[in-house]
């Protein structure tokens, strides 16, 4: 029996005068003690789904169907005082967010009791306490009277699993429960879920991005695209022999940690809003289809091909035609001057009260050069001094001891020579474009900060802004629009190209591709290798993506606690790794 089983379930929109499906004819069934993962691009439908489950829809969406039984009941047609006291005690959810989701100004003990009060705990405080020693938490009972902001990221998420787990529901929605998380706490929280979904013999729906997580962690995977599930099977099958092209798609759009190092395919546009997909007729991935003819325009149905592989297209034997293209070509000539040199490069933080205060050494004695031309990838693990390194090259921060020289001078000390050297040099893409960017800016002024601040008249700069524009790959009339009317990866592009902007000979990305579908993953990481080649800046980009690094930089740095422990070219550290934590890294990444 499975104990979630939907039925032709449909998720209407109404944006207008339009009824628009957002979720449309979904059939999915989940056993007991299984892991069904939903992949796809963001808008597909993913956490719609959970949102469906929980009849927790935005306003002028509603949810029908032939049925969407959970434990042989429906929750299409239970009253809804009978389906609210199924949440959280037989249905739990593990957001994606856990500071979001995580009461800021009360402690984890007052939420935890909350949540085990309301599902019938007598003593919550002992069951708190067992539940996040379950995973794996140091001090339980002290935890319960922090804050979250008193922890770091990956103890939030496990808190939010531990207290999911905690009513030994039958069903478990886990929504993208390790996006942005550092390969080594992804592992962990990958790892404590599968301990307690085995020891509760609870069915699991996981949601998530990221293919080769899914293909670790997964019994059958259902691939979304536009609201409709293009391809369903067994995990193993579907990644090893996908008959989707766009299942094939999102593959070659990956990069590889392990094997020999290819080519990204990187799919035309994006997947198409609400309003789009009423004037699609057929196939709503025909548009992007490497595979597209007339044909496709009728709405191909799902259709049961071997081993319960099924596939929504007419052309499944023609997918392994499709492929990504030769690998990212090496940089052109011999490796230009020193560009960027640190000497014995520390930074030590001061934290507590002022009565009793401690010092934190956040980077020691860092030495590293990056060439003219040079991409240069720095990884380690949150805490590593990553983040802190780039704010150093910045400017951001200053250094407690040490040297840095910038194009052949000394930046170290905060003086206008220092300052002005670095507005020449150097800029920086952060992580987060959508703090990063001003709301209330036009893309076409965002990109042309730098030529305002150079008092540069507004017809130069409408030209720059188009130039700027053309160049990132985007149409000239996005430049009239603001950042929110914009999808992440065109914020993340609109970020990139302020940076360039005057083509700096230095880009210090932190993170810029941390949490981004694959698609718009190797769409920036082709707009970077394509803007180096034209214009030959240096990159120093801090990534937890191992793969993303492997498959962008000749060279990569390895940071623990603030120190250098390894460094070398990206495919000799890789294949050979010499510390012990960068075989801990690597070893952490999902095999896929």
């Amino acid at each position: 029996m499975s104990v979630l089983r939907a039925e032709g379930l449909i998720v209407p929109a109404r944006i207008g005068p339009l009824t628009v499906p957002a979720l449309r004819d979904l059939n999915l069934a989940l056993a007991p003690g299984k892991v069904l993962g939903l992949v796809g691009e963001s808008g597909a439908g993913k956490s719609m789904v959970g949102r469906a489950i929980a009849q927790m829809l935005p306003p002028g969406f509603t949810v029908s169907g032939r049925g969407l039984h959970f434990a042989g009941q429906d929750l299409l047609t239970m009253p809804a005082t009978e389906r609210r006291a199924l949440l959280g005690r037989q249905i739990a959810f593990i957001p994606q967010e856990p500071l979001s989701a995580l009461n800021p100004v009360r402690t984890i003990g007052s939420q935890f009791g909350e949540h085990l009060r309301r599902v019938g705990v007598a003593d919550w405080r002992a069951a708190a306490v067992a539940a996040l020693q379950s995973v794996h938490l140091p001090d339980p009972a002290g935890l319960l009277d922090r804050y979250p902001h008193q922890l770091s990221g990956g103890m939030c998420q496990r808190v939010l699993i531990a207290m999911a787990f905690a009513s030994k529901p039958a069903l478990v929605v886990a929504d993208e429960p390790t996006t942005a998380l550092d390969v080594t706490i992804q592992a962990r929280i990958i790892r404590v879920m599968r301990e307690l979904q085995q020891l509760h013999d609870t069915a699991v729906l996981f949601i998530t991005h990221d293919l080769r997580l899914a293909a670790e962690v997964c019994d059958e995977i259902a691939v979304l695209y536009a609201g409709g599930v293009v391809e369903h099977g067994p995990a193993e099958v579907v990644l090893n022999e996908p008959l989707h092209p766009y299942t094939k798609c999102l593959l070659l759009s990956a990069p590889e940690i392990h094997g020999p190092r290819r080519g990204l395919y990187t799919l035309p546009e994006q997947m198409p809003g609400l309003r789009a997909l009423a004037d699609i007729p057929g196939c709503r991935f025909a548009p992007r289809c490497p595979l597209a003819r007339e044909s496709c325009r009728n709405a191909p149905a799902l259709l049961v091909l071997k081993d319960a592989h099924r596939v929504a297209c007419p052309y499944p034997g023609e997918v392994p035609g499709i492929s990504a293209g030769p690998a990212l070509a090496a940089p052109e000539g011999q490796a230009g001057a020193v560009l960027v040199e640190a000497r014995d490069l520390g930074k030590t933080f001061r934290t507590g009260t002022p009565f009793r205060r401690r010092a934190v050494a956040a980077v020691q004695g860092v030495n590293f050069t990056l060439h003219e031309g040079e991409f240069l990838g720095v990884v380690g693990e949150s805490g590593s001094g990553k983040s802190t390194l780039a704010r150093l090259l910045m400017g951001l921060e200053r250094p407690t001891s040490g040297e840095i020289r910038l194009a052949g001078r000394d930046v170290s000390r905060w003086d206008g020579a220092a300052r002005r050297t670095r507005l020449q040099t150097a800029q920086m893409v952060f992580q987060d474009p959508q703090s990063a960017l001003n709301p209330r800016r036009r893309v076409a002024s965002i990109v042309t900060q730098a030529l305002e601040a150079a008092g540069l008249p507004a017809a130069t700069r409408e030209a720059k802004a188009a130039e700027i524009l053309a160049d990132l790959g985007m149409p000239a009339e996005l430049g009239s629009r603001f950042p929110n009317q914009l999808s992440g990866g065109q914020r993340q592009r609109v970020n990139i190209g302020r940076a360039l902007c005057l083509v700096p000979k230095l880009l210090v990305a932190d993170e810029i591709v941390s949490g981004l579908d694959v698609s718009v993953q190797a769409q920036l990481l082709a707009l970077l290798a394509r803007l180096r080649a034209e214009h030959r800046f240096a990159l120093l980009l801090i990534s937890h993506d191992l793969a993303v690094v492997r498959y962008l930089c000749e060279r990569v740095m390895v940071m623990q606690r603030g120190v250098v422990v390894e460094q070398g070219r990206t495919e000799d550290v890789f294949a050979n790794p010499q510390h012990p934590y960068t075989k801990e890294l690597l070893a952490a990444v999902p095999k896929g």
